[in-house]
């Protein structure tokens, strides 16, 4: 070739400028045709591609499912000119039920794990489309969507599904393009729809934009396939009004007590896209280079109900500490970093909860709008033709001679136009009748068919001429939506303590919190107690185990503090709403799991605070008669980890708390039936780590049972263990000074047993007491005698045989009040 030839085909050009040019076409196509879903249906190209190709191939959830290399051939032959594993990839995925909140496919056979393994090849592997995803792409044949050539224009595919839900928000996205990446949360489709529900309603009945506070009230936070634990909402509500957020997710952990006095901790949900084998290869690592110690078994126990991670302690571990680390070292507490990044009119754009949920709207009034024109157009044609059967049933022997006299059937059809006025599409239809629609009964259903015909076309009309009525036909099937594929949320919003603002989301309201002599507590509504009258039986207030029984029993507020005093003089502290909630029925939660107790450590007394103040103080009594007075304000801050409330000597226990302003008597009661009553001034203040003094002169066997203040009430109720009580007067115990040995106060017989509670009350209170197996009675207290000091009372509660009164607790005045008034 001659040299000159060569030289003439060679253009100097920019490389820069070339490099430049070809770089934003190459980020522009991951961008907009890759990586990136679609503010509409959620869907990136390569799943929207995947789901087309299966109705195509009538692959329904009726259907039989279909080889998976069938359903990626096709998808990549027709409509996705790129890699098979990268399509087969997008529909393993949109398989996983630990991957996809609702499954947009039903697969058969392995499709991985939550350990991290992969699919079996494809040829192995079958699928079908998913109940859910036909709601994706329903209506797809009658002009919801645009269609567009295929990228060899033999074929036709669609822009953008119908998407009868708001999948972007439902099942979420990750995707990484080029400068920019997504990363959005799945959510419970109950929640969402209901959001684009309360803005339609907004739109329909006030005129007016939904706020987002109001968004925030209904879509609670992101709901993962794998459960665990969101801790605050601080990170949701950042990344719903803004569209980036941090979101603490943490795994649901219990620590469990070993048959050998060992404890285990249980994992049973583990946070969004962690996988499981290698966090346990991590966990195994830490304690073979000895970052975490006390760990000395660990198994995963995951089976088909579902997924069990054992972490068994030694001895004397800490199981709260150790689950601490684990949660600082490990993904048994992860971030999700919230992107809300999605395709709107075919640009990149970060949305917050509203926008999105807006676009989803405006998508779905396109195509019902759509949807309702195909169909109007479909109904007027058959009106049409319905028309011109019913002029031909009027003149049906006139039609029929001309048919017979005609040449053929064109002429036939002319004259029928000419003789009828009928259009051509008439005349087609009737010379296409059969004989039997002669008869009266095919001219009945003709007119039925053409009077309903006619309501269909108005209600048609309707819904396009009122933008209302729209909005309505679309809130109506998302509630079929929601009430057929709806669930309850398995992601927990749980508190984190950097986030103050949780605070303001719980509702002050009055509750009941007991706690078990095993150590399990619970926070239960009032309204779960009726008052019943004296001598009943009681309902069943908690499911125990053997041995086990509800020790502490108080009503408090949902804002309260509540600080937990232990048997060695520690305090922990947590507020109420803390505490999880449960069925009267239900047994609670291991108070391990919410206190970082000490080994051997047990609560032994409960005291709820509503704030620190000067000029208040704790007063504390112990078993062996010590009694004890501090400021408050030494308790003001509890660590996690507790604090020391007074030091305890021998075997002596903290069995009482009481919250003072210096200026009260103080009552002590004995198992025995002894009482001293002695003014609080008596004790002088000490420090938080002190002793303490005498407050009374036990002998024998004796020990304090109860600490009462006479401002609680006008008299004292003693009930003995099987379920003997009384009242007496407190004008009857003589103020003394403190350490005497005070006076009788309950005669003790067989028949009633060691005395088990005290209360101060008055006429209109009532009271809770709790058998060891667990029956709770509430009765008034106006119902229970006045005696003298030294008498056993009158039955209180029936108990049967070899179960007795394990405690008593009384009802306040102003919650009484309002359960009378709600049953008046």
């Amino acid at each position: 070739m001659d040299e000159n030839t060569i030289f003439d085909k060679v253009h100097d050009i920019d490389l820069k400028e070339t490099m430049e040019n070809s770089y934003i076409d190459y980020a522009m196509s991951v961008i907009a045709s890759r990586a990136l879903p679609d503010v509409r249906d959620g869907l990136k190209p390569v799943q929207r591609r995947i789901l087309y190709a299966m109705i195509e191939l009538n692959n329904g959830p009726d259907k039989p499912h279909r080889k998976c290399a069938r359903i990626v051939g096709d998808a990549m032959g027709k409509y996705h000119p790129h890699g098979d594993s990268s399509i087969y990839g997008a529909l393993v995925n949109m398989a996983q039920e630990w991957s996809t909140r609702y499954p947009l496919v039903d697969g058969h056979g392995n499709f991985g794990s939550v350990d991290g393994d992969g699919a079996a090849a494809m040829r192995y592997t079958e699928a079908r489309l998913s109940k859910i995803s036909m709601e994706l792409l329903a209506d797809i044949n009658k002009n919801t969507v645009d269609f567009v050539p295929n990228f060899d224009e033999t074929e036709k595919e669609p822009s953008v599904l119908p998407s009868r839900f708001p999948n972007l928000l439902v099942n979420g996205t990750q995707g990484i393009a080029v400068g920019m990446a997504t990363n959005i949360p799945p959510h419970n489709l109950t929640e969402v729809i209901n959001a684009v529900i309360k803005i339609i309603d907004d739109k329909v009945t006030e005129n007016r934009v939904t706020t987002m506070e109001e968004l925030l009230e209904i879509v609670k936070g992101p709901d993962f396939p794998t459960g665990a634990t969101i801790l605050g909402r601080g990170g949701i509500n950042e990344a719903y009004r803004t569209g980036r957020g941090k979101i603490k997710v943490r795994a649901v952990t219990d620590i469990e007590a070993m048959a050998n006095g060992k404890q285990r901790i249980i994992v049973t949900e583990l946070p969004y896209m962690v996988n499981k084998a290698r966090l346990i290869e991590k966990i195994a690592s830490l304690v073979r280079e000895k970052k975490i110690e006390g760990i000395t078994e660990l198994r995963d126990e995951s089976d088909r109900s579902g997924m069990r991670i054992c972490i068994e302690l030694k001895r004397d571990a800490n199981a709260n500490v150790i689950l601490n680390q684990l949660y600082k070292h490990t993904q048994l507490q992860d971030t999700f970093g919230v992107i809300m990044l999605a395709l709107v009119n075919n640009e990149p754009k970060i949305l917050n909860l509203f926008e999105m949920l807006n676009y989803y709207l405006k998508h779905q009034e396109d195509v019902v709008t759509r949807r309702t024109k195909y169909e109007l157009n479909k109904a007027e044609e058959r009106a049409h033709i319905l028309e011109g059967l019913l002029i031909a049933q009027d003149h049906i022997d006139e039609v029929i001679e001309i048919i017979r006299e005609a040449a053929n059937i064109q002429a036939a059809k002319l004259e029928l136009m000419e003789r009828f006025g009928l259009t051509d599409a008439q005349a087609q239809a009737i010379v296409d009748m059969r004989l039997r629609a002669l008869n009266g009964l095919e001219r009945a259903k003709l007119e039925k068919e053409y009077h309903e015909l006619m309501e269909r076309i108005k209600e048609l009309k309707a819904i396009l001429a009122d933008e209302k009525i729209l909005l309505g036909v679309i809130k109506d099937e998302l509630i079929l939506i929601r009430n057929k594929y709806g669930d309850e949320r398995k992601t927990q919003i749980g508190f984190d303590v950097d986030d103050i603002s949780i605070e303001d989301l719980i509702p002050r309201e009055n509750t009941v919190i007991t706690m078990t002599k095993l150590g399990y507590i619970k926070r239960m509504t009032v309204d779960n107690f009726k008052s019943q009258n004296r001598g009943g039986k009681g309902i069943k207030g908690m499911q125990t185990i053997d041995e086990d029984y509800i020790e502490e029993l108080f009503m408090t507020t949902t804002h309260h503090y509540i600080m937990f005093f232990t048997n060695m003089g520690r305090v922990y502290r947590l507020k109420a709403y803390e505490i999880p909630e449960s069925s009267r029925t239900a047994r609670g939660s291991a108070i391990v799991n919410l206190l970082q107790l000490q080994s051997g450590e047990k609560i032994t007394a409960v005291i709820p605070i509503e704030k620190y103040e000067d000029g208040k103080y704790l007063m504390m009594a112990t078993k062996h008669g010590i009694v004890k007075k501090s400021s408050i304000m030494d308790y003001s801050n509890i660590r996690k980890t507790g604090l020391a409330a007074i030091t305890l000597k021998d075997d002596d226990q903290l069995i009482e708390v009481k919250f003072t302003d210096d200026h009260k008597d103080v009552f002590l009661v004995t198992k025995n039936g002894q009482c001293i009553r002695f003014n609080e001034k008596d004790v002088r203040c000490i420090g938080r780590t002190s002793m303490g003094v005498r407050g009374i002169n036990l002998t024998g066997d004796d020990e304090v049972i109860g600490m009462q203040l006479d401002t609680q009430g006008e008299a004292l109720l003693i009930v003995s263990e099987n379920g003997m009580g009384k009242r007496t007067m407190m004008d009857e115990f003589v103020s003394q000074h403190r350490g005497g040995k005070g006076v009788k106060c309950y005669k003790i017989t067989e028949k009633t047993g060691d005395v088990v509670g005290v209360k101060a009350v008055n006429d209109d209170n009532e009271i809770m007491m709790i058998t060891t197996e667990g029956v709770i009675i509430r009765t008034r207290v106006g119902s229970i005698s006045v005696l003298g000091r030294n008498t056993s009372g009158v039955k209180v509660m029936n108990v049967n045989e070899n179960v007795k009164v394990a405690s008593i607790a009384k009802v306040r005045k102003e919650e009484v009040q309002e359960e009378l008034s709600e049953e008046e």
